[in-house]
């Protein structure tokens, strides 16, 4: 018996320290998550990515989790700031949604000096991120490419002149978008304008627009490709004033409730529909696997591999879009209870939605 039992305790080892941290870590539940989001020029942000990713955190911790807001309004130097707010409360965990991702790596370095991991969300922000979840942007640009020939249909020819409305510069998803509508469009028509619409905002893009029409003659614009939806807003709205009454398609992006709106009116062709819960619900996902250390589970759910200037395969999901147009906003924004009928179907749309069919 001495001899047996002095066998199995020589086998024996205490557990190391970082196991013991790991295993503390996977049963905390009063996690800190920070926020960071970039502008509310769109109306997804603060309508649907802010408190969905607040309720999924308070789900997945039991009512114990919590999460830290800012939103930096389109200033790279203040969401530089918020950072530095984030890491003086210590967060576990900040998912990021950058205003520049270039400027922003120095920052996503600080929070990872000082033990935070930081999920790039939305956008894929440079430096040491640890996870990135989006949508696939080359095939959101591949998307409006398509649906914009389709509207054309057999207008669609090298006589065919398009305005191509892109996003900002310091966004990365904008050049992405880009080249995937290229790929569809380059061969079949003529891009004879093309703008990179500074912060996304759409009074940006309606003064580019009013440019375009200047140069071209408003009858002249066979169609528009414009990234997303705030944008076309201000392309339709340059249109208007410059007397166009038959619009040409205008692509989107993100299904704005006044995208919708504009889809039933026949003012706008398509949107992008990108399912926001499921992004939302992933970086809250992600947040909480890496606060608690479930490296495994993380894995699993980060089953892409991206690149970004900086760090190369960063653990990712990109989640899958679809086009919307009239014929799928039953499908689409309606079915997932992003919008009721009764949101898009107000008094001034009320006619248009009977003639779709949407009661």
């Amino acid at each position: 018996m001495a001899v047996s039992l002095s066998a199995c305790g020589s086998s024996w080892t205490e557990p190391s320290n970082d196991a013991a941290d790991k295993a503390s870590a996977r049963q905390k539940q009063d996690l800190k998550i920070g926020l960071l989001l970039p502008e509310k020029e769109t109306a997804r942000y603060e309508k649907f990515d802010h408190p969905h990713i607040e309720k999924e955190v308070e789900s997945l911790t039991g009512g114990k989790g919590r999460v830290l807001y800012a939103n930096a309004e389109q200033h790279a130097k203040r969401q530089e700031r918020q950072v530095d707010q984030m890491i003086r409360d210590r967060v576990d965990v900040l998912i990021l949604d950058a205003v520049d991702s270039r400027s922003i790596a120095g920052s996503v370095r600080k929070a990872k000096d000082a033990g935070i991991p930081v999920i790039a969300y939305d956008r894929l922000a440079e430096g040491p991120v640890e996870g990135y979840v989006s949508f696939d942007s080359d095939q959101v640009g591949h998307v409006q490419g398509m649906a914009l020939l389709k509207a054309l249909g057999t207008k669609a020819s090298k006589n065919s002149r398009i305005v191509m409305m892109n996003g900002s510069v310091t966004d990365p998803n904008a050049a992405l978008y880009k080249d995937g509508a290229l790929a569809e469009l380059k061969e079949q028509v003529t891009v004879a304008k093309s703008y990179d619409t500074k912060d996304w905002k759409p009074e940006n893009a309606r003064a580019n627009m009013a440019d375009a029409i200047r140069a071209l003659g408003a009858q002249n614009i066979a169609g528009v490709y414009s990234a997303n939806d705030g944008m076309a807003g201000g392309v339709i709205s340059a249109l208007k004033a410059a007397g166009v009454t038959t619009l040409p398609p205008v692509t989107g992006q993100d299904a704005e409730l006044a995208a919708v709106q504009r889809i039933v009116a026949g003012d706008q062709y398509m949107t992008v529909y990108k399912p926001y819960p499921e992004e939302a619900s992933t970086a809250a996902q992600m947040a909480v696997l890496l606060a608690q250390q479930r490296d495994i589970e993380f894995n699993a759910l980060t089953k892409d591999r991206v690149d970004s200037p900086t760090t190369p395969n960063v653990p990712s999901l990109l989640v899958q879009v679809v086009p919307m147009t009239r014929s799928s906003i039953k499908s689409t924004v309606i079915k997932d209870g992003i919008y009721r009928t009764g949101d898009i179907c107000t008094a001034a749309y009320a006619a248009a939605c009977a003639r779709i069919g949407l009661k």
